[in-house]
């Protein structure tokens, strides 16, 4: 895995154990800022599972970094995105698109997502990067218990 650095000075690279905290601190932000239903962990829990993930137990992640500091992240198994986040105050920037198109070259052959229903502006995101809805259900199969829906990224 290489670090890559397109022409706006945002640099993804793969996250390190010591990213842990950044990588958490943009979770947290940008599901407070999201209109999905709220996390049902404590902050600390959410922040040492984040840190476990980190550690090579076979999650791939990248981090989005714009001058040495984290700003998104992606992470991801060879058939799922589990998790793509911005900080809200970098939202707009280009840096979702610029993580998802780097799942997309890591796993050409596609991939599925899982996106709360509620989320109308992720689902959007999604849909017009080419990701199809193949699945809706009442949530009793999430945590929240909200409703969602899984997509699926195929190539042409």
């Amino acid at each position: 895995m290489t670090a890559t650095e397109p022409d706006d000075g945002l640099i993804l690279r793969p996250a390190t154990p010591d990213d842990a905290e950044a990588v958490a601190d943009v979770h947290l932000r940008a599901r407070a800022a999201s209109p999905m239903p709220a996390g049902i962990h404590p902050d600390a829990e959410v922040r040492a599972w984040l840190a476990a993930r980190l550690d090579g137990s076979g999650d791939e992640v990248w981090a989005a970094e714009v001058g040495d500091r984290v700003v998104g992240y992606a992470r991801f198994t060879r058939t799922w995105l589990d998790d793509l986040y911005v900080d809200p105050d970098h939202a707009g920037a280009g840096i979702g698109s610029a993580l998802l198109d780097l799942v997309k070259a890591r796993h050409p052959g596609g991939f599925g997502l899982w996106v709360f229903v509620a989320n109308e502006p992720a689902r959007a995101f999604y849909a017009a990067r080419g990701l199809v809805e193949r699945e809706r259900t009442d949530g009793s199969g999430n945590e929240e218990r909200a409703p969602d829906v899984r997509m699926e990224w195929t190539p042409l």
